[in-house]
């Protein structure tokens, strides 16, 4: 059985993403993979903080949102539609494109950078 193409579910999700990489670092640049972090480091360890990012896999395409894990407040008026995508606590399975479920993944990861900043967790104020 041939592996179905989720490359425009991949582009989809990628794109509410990118408009943050200015802000951090870029970690991951794929067309299989996206990712950011944070230039916050850990005070306990210096690990650098993880935001999200964007996962091809064999069934579906993860999006890990660590706000949502953060502040998981945010979730509170997160529709059905998304929350039944939600696998963990930060992370949400997609299998096709969906415009108002990724409208609304798009609010959220707006709010969690929002969250993010306001709370220091994009600079790193200790170096």
């Amino acid at each position: 059985m041939a592996e179905k193409d989720f490359s425009e579910v991949f582009v989809s999700l990628r794109s509410i993403l990118t408009p943050y990489a200015p802000h951090m670092e870029v970690i991951a640049d794929s067309p299989t993979e996206y990712g950011l972090q944070t230039h916050w480091r850990r005070p306990k360890d210096g690990y650098p903080g993880y935001f999200g990012g964007v996962k091809v896999g064999k069934r579906y395409v993860s999006f890990h949102l660590m706000p949502v894990y953060a502040f998981p407040d945010l979730l509170g008026s997160t529709s059905p539609d998304l929350l039944k995508r939600m696998q963990g606590k930060s992370c949400f399975n997609f299998t096709k494109v969906d415009e108002a479920v990724l409208a609304e993944l798009t609010d959220l990861t707006r709010l969690g950078y929002r969250s993010f900043e306001a709370n220091g967790l994009l600079e790193n104020s200790h170096g």
